[in-house]
């Protein structure tokens, strides 16, 4: 087991993003649900976020907030109410080859082997097949499945198949990954595991990263910043840094630094409401 770092503010923590350098600028971001009443659900108001180049960004808040919903707007497979949302420069108006999706469950077709799941969005969106699948081969041996590239998703462990998913949504080399509460059907030591192996992706990829998680210790363990979320309608309450260095191990639950980072995100939803 890696030994225990020792923990110092301010350590190894990428600044905030500043004008100018964001990969994804949100602003006044509004989502308005129609009901079928005639009436309306205030999902998500004025919302403003900036997310730099390479940052691994986290979000949490109570349930109904909005968070999958913000998520979806940036995924391109929902329309905004009103705002702006900008990724690369270029003002997002449905879906994106810059981005990769990573939803809940790894929704894999079951009747396609492993590497013919990883290969799905290079077909969809006409990529080069033989360079596709030379990367789909080194992506699957990157989180140590290249043994199995030939099996059947019913085959797999729900870890493994998470893996893949996380494949299928780098295959096409996306400046921008989302990823929505990926690892919250598997158990605790599963999902440890597969919080140490993205942010080893995280770091192979150079990728820059937004998850969505209900969990609050995972939010931090992850995070270069975590987004805090009010009750419905979703607003950001907070951004907070997390000064833990890099590279991060599981001792780090235990330390004085990583519980005042939970203890402060957890305050703050004793005082505005519950979070799961």
């Amino acid at each position: 087991m890696t030994a225990p770092l020792s923990i110092q503010a301010g350590a190894s923590v990428p600044a905030p993003s500043r004008p100018g350098e964001a990969l994804v600028r949100i602003e006044a971001l509004e989502k308005i649900y129609s009901t079928r009443d005639r009436g309306n659900i205030h999902a998500l108001s004025d919302i403003h976020l900036d997310v730099a180049p390479g940052e691994f960004l986290t979000i949490v808040g109570p349930s109904g907030c909005g968070k999958s919903t913000l998520l979806k707007i940036l995924a391109g497979i929902l329309k905004k109410t009103s705002g702006q949302v900008r990724v690369a420069n270029a003002e997002l108006y449905g879906p994106n080859r810059d981005l990769g999706v990573v939803f809940q469950a790894p929704v894999l077709l079951p009747w396609k082997s492993v590497i013919d799941n990883v290969l799905v969005p290079a077909k969809v969106q006409k990529l080069d097949m033989g360079q596709a699948r030379t990367r789909a081969r080194e992506l699957l041996e990157m989180v140590g499945l290249s043994g199995f590239q030939d099996r059947y998703p019913g085959e797999l462990s729900g870890g493994m198949q998470q893996r893949v998913g996380i494949c299928r949504a780098l295959i096409h080399k996306p400046k921008f990954l989302l990823m929505d509460e990926p690892f919250g059907a598997l158990d605790a030591m599963t999902r440890e595991q597969m919080n140490l192996e993205l942010m080893r992706i995280w770091k192979e990829q150079e990728a820059t990263i937004l998850l969505v998680t209900h969990s609050i210790s995972e939010a931090v363990f992850l995070a270069d910043r975590v987004v805090v979320m009010s009750p419905r309608p979703g607003r950001i309450a907070e951004i907070m840094p997390v000064d833990l260095p890099r590279p991060r191990n599981l001792e780090m639950f235990n330390t004085p630094v990583f519980g005042k980072h939970v203890g402060a995100i957890r305050r703050h939803f004793q005082s505005e409401g519950g979070i799961d």
